[in-house]
């Protein structure tokens, strides 16, 4: 069962939710099933009882649905009736008459939230560290159990859209003055207590909706400030989501069509809406990899099965650049002594000041508090000098990609740093095992692979050398999780998996550049297939210089070894946009023109260096090249076992470098794209394009065999 039912001497009937066998409540079928039997029990013992508390012996009051059940229904006319169903339950509790109060004392999210709803009272436990709301959307899903249709009722249509087509989640103070909850509890006892006076105090409840005298704040959608507000949501979601995402529109439509009936029509039309998102292939791409894949990397899958735990008293930071600065910054947040050191005092102390620039405006928008900044400040030691390195558990490497300077600081960190302690380096491109060449101890060298800026971005790509221990893995695995960043292990190789892939995406960009295609309608492309930005202003992010940089060491390296780099048409572009002195925003000019007031905007001269054809290829072909191609390559790392699996490939490509969300990253997207139907459009563009559209024999295989990347 998952109610536990008490009724005290004054005939209130305590609904303690306490699902067994899962560590947070959740609704499922077993859920349901005893959802339905206490309504009726509720129904048969009406005139017996006072009124109603419904409560949470777990740590949280619930987390929703369960989303693995979701997954795995396809019918919509099954997930119409399903919804239907559990908010009949529902509307029975807030229309039979005697009070029902929601008792939250933990997280109460999504239908876990909807459950409150459907109460005449709302009181939650002051804990900070309480979140509520309906993050459905995410899931590319919407609240279907009443979410949509209650929220707009409470709040009025412009309110309740953050919480609806973003997701906000709020803590119960800002709950509290947005009017979705109507009190706080200091504790269990007091939220008890506040719970029982409130129905002792009324005789009869019902919902603000169901009263005669009702109307919708801010009015209906017909009421002429509302209605000048509609026609413009639908615009601006679709240049947010450039249509990518069906859930937000979907979200708006049912509130504004559920605004001008009563409420039960209400409800079924959002019953609809969510029927057909959740049995949709977006909803299904994103629940895939931001529930069931993800969920396995936070479970530590990736990590070694060993007993070694990375326990991090200090860490040492080479490099106060960007970079360096970041990183020190994510490791003092987390309680941790911090070391960055930098060739000069004066640049070490610039570094710091990274971190101490963050923390201002965090306690300025009332993120943190003056001594909260102040001690995570005082966490980081800016310095030149390698002997306060001494005792470092793990330094980590963020010096210029420059194999012979990498080599200089690891043997110089080394000879201070606490001897069983870990080596990371950030490189992005450089083997890490021919780094490790430098080390004393090539077993506790390993790669950490930050992504710019590294305070915001939430992914560290660890790369494990050919003399990396299973102990070394494991302890770097911790540490990512402790600065609360999302790690994915990979196999070392040049590039690894998420600079290798990305650098398909911008030389796609640039090829199609250099074919004589618009700019303009290149990074349209890029943005409308949902990448963060387009091709060209990603690499005038990454730098001109810097990829001809990279390039250059990596020709040397395959010299070294009897290899040629491949011809690739992108580089008569980086080469003729340095030599015009156009090397990218961090030198003010690149493929774009950076004002120092005004927006950045493409350079004219771009048609001049890079004249346009008449016949342009379609918007479908060029999405097509630069989404094929990260695909393709994303297969070739995973066959030569750079990718240990397909949940580090996905998350990876998400979280590394914004690939395609709504599509579940790149090895999902050719599930959603059909094996087959991929496999066949690639070797089209093979055909038009050249053999970097090589189908993989795997790929071939896994056709033939109708299976799929799981």
């Amino acid at each position: 069962m998952a109610f536990k039912w008490s009724k005290d001497s004054d005939n209130i009937v305590t609904l303690t939710m306490d699902l067994e066998g899962k560590s947070a409540n959740v609704i499922n079928h077993a859920f349901g099933d005893s959802f339905r039997a206490t309504i009726e029990r509720l129904k048969a013992e009406k005139e017996s009882i006072r009124g109603i508390i419904i409560t949470s012996a777990k740590e949280s009051f619930m987390a929703g649905a369960d989303v693995d059940e979701l997954f795995k229904e396809t019918s919509a006319e099954i997930l119409f009736h399903g919804a239907e169903e559990f908010k009949a339950g529902l509307r029975y509790i807030e229309t039979q008459g005697k009070p029902v109060v929601a008792a939250i004392n933990g997280t109460a999210l999504g239908a876990g939230f909807e459950i409150p709803l459907a109460c005449h009272r709302r009181i939650v436990i002051d804990n900070p560290k309480i979140q509520l709301g309906l993050p459905e959307v995410t899931l590319g899903l919407l609240p279907g159990g009443g979410g949509v249709t209650r929220m707009v009722r409470i709040m009025g249509l412009q309110p309740a859209f953050p919480y609806l087509t973003e997701g906000k989640k709020v803590a119960p103070k800002v709950a509290l003055a947005d009017g979705i909850i109507h009190e706080l509890a200091t504790d269990k006892e007091d939220l008890l207590a506040k719970s029982k006076a409130y129905i002792l105090s009324v005789t009869k409840a019902s919902q603000p909706w169901d009263e005669k005298d009702y109307k919708m704040p801010g009015g209906v959608p017909t009421n002429p400030k509302v209605a000048q507000m509609l026609p413009v949501v639908p615009a601006v979601l679709a240049k947010k989501t450039h249509n990518n995402y069906p859930a937000p529109l979907a979200i708006m439509c049912a509130a504004v069509e559920g605004a001008i009936v009563d409420f039960d029509t209400a409800s079924r039309i959002e019953s609809r809406y969510f029927a057909k998102l959740a049995s949709g292939k977006v909803a299904k791409n994103m629940i895939k990899v931001f529930w069931q894949q993800l969920n396995a990397i936070n479970a530590g899958n990736s990590r070694p099965k060993t007993e070694v735990k990375g326990d991090f008293k200090k860490v040492g930071v080479l490099g106060a650049g960007m970079m360096g600065s970041a990183i020190a910054y994510c490791s003092a947040m987390s309680g941790i002594e911090t070391v960055l050191k930098d060739v000069s005092q004066e640049g070490a102390d610039k570094g710091k000041a990274y971190s101490e620039n963050i923390l201002k405006k965090r306690v300025s928008k009332g993120k943190m508090t003056k001594e909260k900044a102040d001690a995570v400040l005082s966490k980081i030691k800016a310095t030149a000098d390698a002997a306060d390195l001494k005792n470092c558990d793990l330094i980590i490497e963020a010096v210029f990609e420059n194999r012979e300077l990498k080599a200089m600081v690891t043997k110089e960190a080394e000879e201070q740093m606490n001897p069983a302690g870990v080596f990371a380096s950030n490189t992005s491109t450089l083997p890490i095992t021919g780094l490790a060449v430098a080390s004393s101890r090539p077993k506790n060298f390993i790669g950490l692979h930050f992504f710019s800026p590294a305070d915001k971005m939430p992914l560290v790509e660890i790369i494990v050398g050919k003399d990396t221990s299973d102990e070394t893995l494991a302890r770097a695995f911790d540490f990512v999780k402790a600065i609360k960043k999302t790690p994915i292990v990979v196999n070392d190789s040049r590039g690894f998996y998420t600079s290798r892939v990305f650098a398909t995406y911008v030389t796609e960009g640039l090829a199609l550049l250099n074919e004589g295609v618009s700019a303009r309608a290149i990074e349209s492309a890029g943005i409308q297939m949902g990448m963060p930005v387009g091709p060209l202003a990603l690499t005038d992010e990454v730098s001109l210089s810097l990829m001809a940089h990279i390039r250059k060491q990596t020709i040397e390296d395959l010299k070294a070894e009897g290899k040629e780099i491949p011809a690739h048409s992108a580089y008569e572009v980086t080469d003729k946009m340095i030599a015009a002195g156009r090397e990218g925003k961090a030198k003010g000019a690149g493929f774009y023109e950076y004002p120092k007031e005004g927006k950045k905007h493409l350079w004219t001269g771009l048609k001049e260096m890079f004249p346009e054809n008449k016949q342009q290829p379609s918007i479908d072909e060029m999405k097509d090249r630069m989404l094929f191609i990260q695909c393709i390559e994303t297969v070739r790392c995973l066959d030569e076992q750079v990718l240990r699996n397909v949940p580090d490939a996905n998350i990876g490509s998400i979280f590394g470098w914004g690939f395609a969300p709504f599509k579940g990253g790149t090895l999902q997207f050719i599930n959603d794209y059909g094996v087959k139907e991929f496999v066949a459009r690639a070797k089209e563009l093979n055909k038009n394009y050249g053999a970097r559209f090589a189908v993989p024999a795997s790929l071939e295989k896994m056709a033939a065999e109708g299976k799929e990347f799981n």
